[in-house]
């Protein structure tokens, strides 16, 4: 057999053994690869890890989706020689990343390490489970900025998005261990020459396409948004997203900006026609009485859902909002911890569970988050916005999830290339985004482009 990477020796011909490999692929992942390529847990190679280092990379001339991106792109690499990588920087703090990784994962087996890495709840301590009111000055995108890196190993800061303090091993939001867990699974796909989302589903192959939705930029003006709109359905995009900017004319006074967003919804629809897919997510800009007002335009319109309509710690205002309108609110992008999502599950806070991987312990983590969304019967939408790996990660978990249905595509999507990987994420003739075929991630990295807009490595 050619390219067996993923044994020592010769093994009998691969067989999928999928509902064994789904059922332990969170409590023995090395379990789960093996079974998904017909070998057995034991003769899968060496995966100790030799090397951690973080390629720097010079973003000049490169579009930056969230504005806080680096250009560090980390690497961790077993005694085999198989490297894992993933992004850190793109939208949270990981200043001293390096420094935590030789202490945490050196030395270390990645089947050891993925089982316990982000198992917690993120809020589950010694002394149990504990809530606390958030204190301190806000950071970027709700959190507490408070201590490089966050989570348990730099104090355990708390958290303004969910109202808790982190406590105990794995705590969420933990942004090394989460970046750490996402190369983990990626070497693991690797090792075993299959997609990561092969192993989260059993190594049944469950979906090898995802529809695909354009989600705008934050735009100047209201009248930029039917053009963007228009663009988006002639290129065969299945659905558009606003994402409302300022709220303002390009000419004349000012206006209340939710007054505005509601010209961009009337606008936009009137557009693309009464069929045509749209959401909206004004990212937590709106009071109550705002959302209220939008909202019952979204529904009157046929918008498919309401996103982050306002502040995610207003719970009991969601819940007051979802009982008024019909269309879903999406939320969770702003929780932390899996606690959390159960409580605003159980108190019908949201309609569809959202979450953003870096903030929930990565792959692991995104799909406890997920299945616990479908044992409830709800949607869970992990959110797409970045670079290649950013996209990457969360589509793998669209890929597994039994209850994820699109892909969000930042628009325009050129902004999402990066020039050291060939692959460049676009939509087919059906709308969708193709399934990735290479193991681990499923988008090798060009060394060569690498290593031209390498500013530095650090080991």
């Amino acid at each position: 057999m050619k390219n067996q990477r993923y044994s020592r020796r010769n093994f009998l011909s691969r067989s999928a053994l999928g509902g064994a490999a789904g059922a332990v692929a969170f409590f023995d992942p090395g379990l789960a690869a093996a079974q998904s390529a017909g070998v057995k847990r034991a003769d899968l190679l060496d995966l100790t890890i030799k090397e951690v280092k973080i390629y720097v990379t010079d973003l000049t001339n490169i579009h930056r989706l969230n504005g806080t991106e680096t250009g560090e792109l980390i690497s961790v690499v077993t005694h085999g020689g198989i490297e894992g990588n993933y992004t850190i920087g793109d939208r949270n703090r990981t200043e001293g990343w390096l420094q935590w990784a030789k202490a945490a994962l050196v030395g270390k087996s990645v089947i050891d390490l993925l089982p316990t890495l982000t198992s917690t709840s993120g809020m589950k301590g010694q002394a149990g489970f504990d809530a606390i009111p958030a204190r301190g000055p806000i950071g970027t995108f709700g959190m507490a900025a408070e201590g490089p890196g966050m989570g348990p190993a730099f104090g355990g800061a708390a958290v303004a998005g969910s109202g808790l303090q982190l406590r105990g091993g794995g705590s969420w939001p933990n942004w090394y261990t989460a970046a750490a867990d996402v190369c983990l699974w990626d070497i693991l796909g690797k090792a075993v020459n299959r997609p990561i989302y092969q192993l989260l589903s059993g190594g049944t192959k469950t979906k090898d396409k995802v529809m695909a939705y354009a989600s705008s930029l934050h735009l100047p003006t209201i009248e930029d948004y039917v053009p963007d709109a228009l663009k988006a359905k002639q290129l065969g995009y299945r659905g558009y997203k606003i994402h409302p900017g300022r709220g303002q004319h390009a000419t004349g006074p000012e206006i209340p900006t939710y007054v505005g967003h509601m010209q961009e919804i009337r606008e936009v629809r009137k557009a693309v026609g009464d069929d045509y897919v749209l959401m909206h997510d004004p990212v937590q800009q709106y009071n109550r009485f705002e959302a209220l007002a939008v909202g019952r335009l979204l529904d009157e319109l046929n918008y498919l859902w309401f996103e982050d309509p306002i502040r995610t710690t207003d719970q009991e205002g969601l819940i007051e909002l979802a009982k008024k309108l019909n269309l879903p609110l999406h939320v969770g992008e702003f929780i932390y911890s899996i606690a959390d999502f159960a409580d605003y599950i159980k108190r019908d806070a949201l309609g569809v569970v959202r979450l953003i991987a870096d903030n929930v312990g990565g792959i692991s983590g995104s799909m406890r988050v997920g299945l616990l969304a479908d044992a409830h019967g709800l949607e869970c939408a992990p959110h797409n916005w970045g670079n290649v790996l950013d996209l990457a990660l969360h589509f793998h978990l669209e890929l597994a999830m039994p209850n994820a249905y699109w892909f969000e595509m930042p628009f325009p999507p050129e902004y999402t290339d990066r020039p050291y990987f060939k692959y460049k994420f676009r939509i087919d003739d059906q709308g969708c985004i193709p399934a990735p075929t290479a193991p681990g991630l499923g988008y090798p990295i060009d060394h060569d482009a690498l290593d031209k807009i390498t500013k530095q490595i650090n080991r």
